[in-house]
């Protein structure tokens, strides 16, 4: 009786709080927490502050840890953080893609964790570590494939308090500052107990902690006079063209006369809104990508349906078409069309999306899905910068994809821009959150050059948005609109638009001085072992 009641009353180590199994899940799950919580940062949601207890987290979980756990550890919180962040990717084609995409760009999460824990023994860690991510972010958009840099820190930060620090040094020091404050949180906490004590070097890593902590802070506060959105070049009356698609998904260009129909009418409309005075007239239009994706200069009937739809507003067109030559690949192209005179400019898309405009390794591929057969045929890239004049002012096109690399909106702006345009498509994604994690890009990529920017997409957002970042117009997803409005023009330049690829190279210099450091120190400690060794048996 008595052992009986042993057994039921005593629990078993498996259950115990502090049993060693549950203590090795801690880490684990913290590292899964502080990618969950990173994800959370991300809009739609205005939780842009969640990304500091995200790193403050993850920074516990990794100090001091050995490599392989921190690797280990690094991967949880890459799959915490990807996993709900891209699951549009799986919108219309299944998890396959989906989670095949989440595996490999975890990897790059993964390997900064590992050598962010490589470098947190180091005298004010946060530093080192906070540059060693910013490696990590721009592996991820270089690699593989051209790179696929979405889930970059600094586009959670549309919102945020350091948003400035994009047009100082661009997204490398936005990202910068956010996980330094994350990893400086973490660190002040830790040895805030130290500074009662007297001892130097206790107090002295303590404040190395707070100053991690207190200058991204200070940065941010120094860099709000950058933020501008006066009009240094007058302004521009610009509409922007939301036609809408037939139907969601994948197969929602399979009425491409549809659609190309849709933003026509939609255009022919806003043109009698003008007549009537209900709208203001303006200065120049802007249709999406893919709005055509019959190809005007092949198919008549396509041109014709433009022509008159220009010809009614009567103002520059930009309009979004697939270009099919005769031979070699498809082109994402940008068309300026006048009234007049037809199709006068283009600007083929540079970052062409793997696995959506192209397929790399297509026989290995459609092992796993067949939904790569969709695309029959590749899009090849362009390789000119666009920038167009409409009426007197210069537009830089970024489409789409193209919004996620630092270099595509930069080009625009030292080639002229006074004002950019994202037209984009993202009726493939259907109602997710996708197309609000473009919108936030836009939004930094405007502070980052100080130009207005203006996102006109087949099924929405669509969307104006001023240098300093805020939106003032914007449509509903999967309804036809118009968007007019009159927006400043500038041309002076941003730091960061100046310095163009700098603040990024001398961070990851940073990381590699402190990835050497580690490197230097471990070497020394195994000549001072071996020489202790040869010392102990002479």
């Amino acid at each position: 009786m008595s052992a009986t009641m042993t057994s039921v009353d005593t629990p078993g180590p498996a259950a115990t709080a502090d049993s060693p199994l549950l203590r090795r899940l801690v880490r684990p799950g913290a590292a899964a927490l502080s990618g969950v919580l990173l994800f959370a940062s991300f809009p739609p949601r205005p939780l842009w502050w969640l990304a500091f207890p995200a790193f403050a987290l993850l920074g516990w979980t990794l100090r001091g840890r050995r490599l392989r756990t921190a690797f280990g550890l690094g991967y949880l919180a890459g799959l915490g953080f990807l996993l709900p962040l891209l699951v549009w990717t799986g919108e219309e084609v299944g998890p396959v893609p989906w989670l095949a995409l989440v595996a490999a760009e975890a990897l790059f999460v993964a390997l900064a964790c590992t050598g962010i824990a490589a470098v947190s023994r180091l005298p004010a860690w946060p530093l080192w570590g906070a540059a060693v991510w910013i490696a990590g972010e721009a592996a991820r958009a270089r690699v593989p494939f051209g790179g696929f840099p979405w889930g970059k820190i600094a586009f959670g930060q549309a919102d945020g308090f350091f948003l400035p620090l994009a047009a100082l040094g661009g997204t490398p020091v936005l990202s910068f500052a956010v996980v330094l404050c994350g990893f400086g949180l973490y660190d002040t906490a830790r040895r805030l107990p130290t500074l009662r004590r007297g001892a130097v070097v206790p107090r002295t890593a303590a404040a190395a902690a707070l100053l991690s902590l207190l200058v991204p802070v200070a940065a941010a506060l120094a860099s709000r006079p950058l933020v501008q959105a006066s009009a240094e070049d007058g302004t521009a009356t610009v509409a922007a063209i939301q036609g809408n698609v037939p139907r969601l998904g994948l197969d929602f260009n399979a009425q491409r006369r549809a659609v190309l129909d849709n933003h026509a009418r939609r255009t022919e409309q806003l043109a009698a809104d003008v007549k009537a005075g209900k709208e203001p007239r303006p200065d120049f239009v802007l249709w999406p990508e893919n709005s055509s994706d019959l190809d005007p200069y092949r198919n008549t009937d396509a041109r014709q349906v433009i022509d008159e739809a220009v010809e009614a507003i009567g103002v520059p067109t930009v309009v979004g078409a697939v270009v099919t030559p005769e031979t070699g690949k498809l082109r994402n192209t940008i068309i300026e069309w006048d009234p007049q005179r037809g199709p006068v400019d283009t600007y083929d898309k540079r970052h062409v999306q793997p696995f959506g405009e192209y397929i790399p390794m297509r026989s290995v591929v459609r092992i796993f899905n067949d939904d790569v057969d969709r695309v029959r045929r590749d899009f090849g890239p362009g390789h000119e910068v666009g920038v167009f004049d409409l009426a007197g002012t210069r537009v830089g096109l970024v489409t789409c994809f193209e919004a996620a690399f630092d270099d595509a909106a930069r080009d625009t702006v030292t080639h002229g821009a006074q004002l950019i345009s994202v037209p984009s498509n993202n009726a493939t994604f259907g109602r997710s959150e996708m197309t609000y994690q473009q919108l936030a890009m836009s939004r930094v990529r405007a502070v980052e050059h100080s130009r207005s920017v203006v996102v006109p997409v087949t099924s929405g957002v669509s969307a104006v948005i001023m240098p300093d970042g805020e939106i003032v117009e914007q449509t509903a997803m999967f309804t036809p609109d118009a968007l007019v409005a009159e927006v400043p023009l500038r041309s002076s330049l941003t730091p960061a638009t100046r310095l163009g690829a700098v603040p990024e190279s001398a961070l990851l210099l940073l990381a590699a001085g402190g990835l050497a450091a580690v490197a230097v120190g471990a070497v020394r400690e195994r000549r001072r072992r071996a020489d202790d060794v040869v010392g102990d048996l002479a």
